[in-house]
């Protein structure tokens, strides 16, 4: 397991590296609660002791951002006897436990498994919870995706036609799936057809199946993919490639909730709740003639637009670590994280394809990676990187404290800090001097 200590006094800092390495534990230390941030942004921990105490950014700053921002980790806090007020302050932040100095090693070592047990316990609850049924992994923190997951919460348990909108690789396929999963036909079957993927004069059968005899070939029933969702869910995907004749057939199954199989005489009821998808524009398809109106109405009664990834940012550093940890296991790896000037290139990139891309990327970034740590030249993407800050102050006030945060992120490291401020070494040391940060 890989622990995240941070403390400023560097012999506690020491001490409890030492000890917890003794307990086979992997342990990265930080100075300060800018480092500590620097260093959960970009790496995969189990736990995290957090001193309250600190520079810069104290711990329950700290606190506040893993809750608010950053991973969901359990955190122990270290306090000082006279702290026992702040210590109170840090559980209600949701802290998992407090330690008073000075403590046994011993007691933080169980304390720290305790936790870390407890984590994994919930996490093995949650899973359950989702499988039978409820929400695949949702992957999000963006304000879009989290309103989309609340819609899904209320539309799920109705009958309702759903139509999910939005650009190849956004993920319409696991929004049809949760919705599946959270409706009362939960354990019944999904069927999924790709109307773009089946040949045009095989569609028909395929949707509706055929009786023995229909037509060269057809040498027993078929039993198509309506009356295989019976009770459950129908997914249409990339239902604007459905051709027009087609489409008339679709709408009066819709309409009546009855199919009848090629070469067959008797309708036959069916009950299966109906989700499509599309990467086109259905309204301009309507204007070409290549959409039937009727249809689409019929189609548009419960609508989820799902923006591409390029409008929702926040989610790729969450993204990044759900498929480093997939292909992890899947590949027997052992990637610990992103440098942070690899997650702003992520960050900075159109991705064009979507979150099935950058799925692509982090895979190839963790077969390709030589170390422990996925870095810029692991990714295999080039972009213009900008950096835009909003601080408050005069100018010189302003740069002050950007270089005051980035030393503090590198723990006095003025090599690394130029790198990441721009700068070359020798005029921060200027500006260290100028500014009077020795």
């Amino acid at each position: 397991m890989k622990i995240l200590v941070a403390d400023d006094e560097k012999n506690i800092r020491d001490s409890i590296m030492d000890f917890l390495k003794l307990e086979e534990m992997d342990v990265l230390a930080a100075e300060n609660g800018f480092s500590a941030r620097r260093m959960l942004e970009s790496e995969v921990f189990q736990a995290a002791v957090i001193d309250l105490k600190m520079p810069g950014m104290d711990g329950l700053e700290l606190l506040k951002w893993i809750q608010e921002e950053g991973p969901a980790i359990p955190v122990i806090m270290i306090s000082a006897y006279g702290d026992i007020t702040d210590a109170v302050a840090a559980m209600k932040l949701g802290a998992r436990d407090y330690i008073v100095k000075p403590f046994d090693p011993e007691e933080l070592v169980i304390r720290l498994k305790r936790i870390i047990e407890n984590q994994e316990l919930k996490e093995r609850m949650e899973l359950g919870k989702r499988e039978a049924p409820g929400f695949e992994d949702w992957i999000c923190k963006s304000p879009g995706m989290m309103e989309i997951k609340k819609f899904i919460e209320k539309i799920a348990p109705t009958p309702s036609t759903v139509l999910i909108t939005g650009e190849s690789g956004t993920g319409k396929e696991i929004i049809a799936r949760t919705i599946h999963r959270l409706s009362p036909g939960a354990g019944e079957p999904f069927v999924d057809i790709n109307i773009g993927g089946v040949p045009e004069n095989l569609l028909e059968s395929e949707l509706f199946g055929y009786e023995k005899g229909a037509f060269t070939g057809a040498d027993s029933r078929k039993i198509g993919m309506f009356e295989l969702a019976s009770s459950g869910t129908l997914f249409l995907d990339e239902i604007g490639d459905m051709p027009i004749h087609l489409q008339v057939k679709l709408l009066r199954v819709i309409q009546e909730r009855k199919i009848q199989r090629l070469g067959g005489t008797q309708s036959i009821p069916i009950d299966a709740r109906i989700i499509a998808t599309t990467n086109k524009n259905l309204e301009d398809r309507l204007k070409q003639g290549l959409f039937r109106e009727d249809l689409f109405y019929r189609l548009n009664v419960i609508r989820i637009e799902v923006p591409p990834i390029r409008e929702r940012r926040e989610d790729i550093p969450v993204l990044a670590g759900h498929f480093i940890k997939k292909f992890n296991k899947i590949m027997g790896k052992i990637v610990c994280g992103i440098e942070p000037e690899a997650l702003e290139c992520l960050q900075s990139y159109g991705f064009p394809g979507n979150v099935r891309e950058l799925e692509n990327i982090i895979e190839r970034a963790v077969i390709l990676v030589e170390k422990d740590i996925i870095s810029i030249n692991d990714l295999g993407i080039t972009v213009k990187i900008q950096k835009f800050r909003i601080k408050k102050g005069t100018l010189d006030q302003v740069q002050k404290q950007t270089i005051v945060e980035a030393l503090m992120r590198w723990e006095g490291n003025r090599t690394r800090t130029a790198k990441e401020l721009g700068i070359t070494r020798k005029t921060l040391l200027n500006k260290i001097k100028e500014y009077g940060l020795e």
